[in-house]
């Protein structure tokens, strides 16, 4: 475990990096913030004057040392546009994209779970064709159409549920529930067929012919080796959606990560947007630590090596 723990936290290191030089490279290849950081028309001492202030008239490699070595003692500098340390924005709009996200999953595992394990047991039911085409659906339909949908019909036509705003729990439910839909489809398929597979093996059948009754069988029997996939697809599946909900804080004006990066590429506010991903490129490297861990609980042949 103790060298498991340590090429874990070494390749966090490495991919730190490795994200943290990518998107500083691609942002210096989207243009000068200067000009827009400045009213129009500005004279040209303005502009070398900012640019002086901002660092940007060095070289790339000297710009990106004194990064690099801000980073290493945890600052990103200020924001261009708000003039505020871009770590401390960025924390402060987090709780806001987690708490999105965690519901999403939750909503997700609860519903695919069951929807997933019976479809197995039912093969060729219509419980089973249900599941199989919500998977579709669910898999190939757009997060920002879904999400105008939910607005078209609860918000418009019903009069339900809000259309944007953050706080209560009914500001939640159309942005969760559509953040939910691809991973809700995708675990749903994959419970399916891991089901399948183990309902299949010799160790379920002698445990039936023993007079063991379905219930027990299924539960404890089958779906805890069924279960090492889907984790895995529920901890990236985490990850992804944290980072991905760019669509669904855009639509619903939810004030999270994901829309805090939009306006910051938009401004090209290169410390804000170098936080934003670090922070969100992190959450994605824990979640996927946590998942290898959780595997010698759910399978105890399963040994973790470095």
């Amino acid at each position: 475990m103790k060298e498991f723990l340590i090429s874990k936290i070494l390749h966090t290191i490495i991919v730190a990096f490795c994200v943290l030089t990518l998107v500083f490279v691609v942002l210096h290849m989207t243009g000068d913030p200067v000009l827009m950081l400045l009213p129009p028309d500005p004279s040209q001492e303005e502009i070398e004057a900012l640019t002086r202030t901002l660092g940007l008239d060095q070289p790339l490699h000297i710009q990106y040392w004194r990064f690099f070595i801000k980073v290493i003692q945890g600052d990103f500098g200020d924001s261009f546009q708000h003039q505020q340390p871009a770590m401390k924005l960025v924390m402060e709009r987090l709780p806001a994209s987690l708490l999105l996200t965690v519901t999403g999953v939750i909503l997700a595992v609860v519903i695919a779970l069951p929807l997933g394990i019976l479809a197995a047991i039912r093969r060729g039911s219509i419980i089973d064709n249900i599941a199989v085409a919500f998977a579709a659906v669910g898999q190939s339909a757009p997060f920002f159409w879904i999400g105008l949908m939910l607005i078209l019909i609860f918000a418009v036509k019903l009069h339900l549920l809000p259309t944007t705003g953050y706080g209560s729990w009914k500001q939640l439910v159309m942005p969760a529930i559509t953040l939910a839909t691809y991973p809700m489809a995708a675990i749903a398929r994959l419970v399916r067929s891991s089901m399948l597979e183990v309902l299949g093996m010799d160790y379920i059948k002698t445990a039936r012919s023993k007079g063991l009754r379905e219930a027990p069988v299924i539960l404890k029997h089958a779906l805890k080796n069924a279960s090492i996939p889907v984790v895995t697809m529920v901890g990236l599946q985490f990850g992804m959606l944290l980072g991905g909900s760019i669509v669904c804080e855009m639509i619903f004006a939810w004030p999270g990560v994901g829309r805090l990066i939009i306006f910051a590429l938009y401004n090209r506010d290169y410390p804000l947007v170098e936080a934003a991903v670090f922070v969100v490129a992190m959450v994605f490297v824990l979640c996927n630590l946590l998942v290898d861990l959780s595997y010698a609980f759910l399978d105890p042949r399963v040994r973790i090596k470095p």
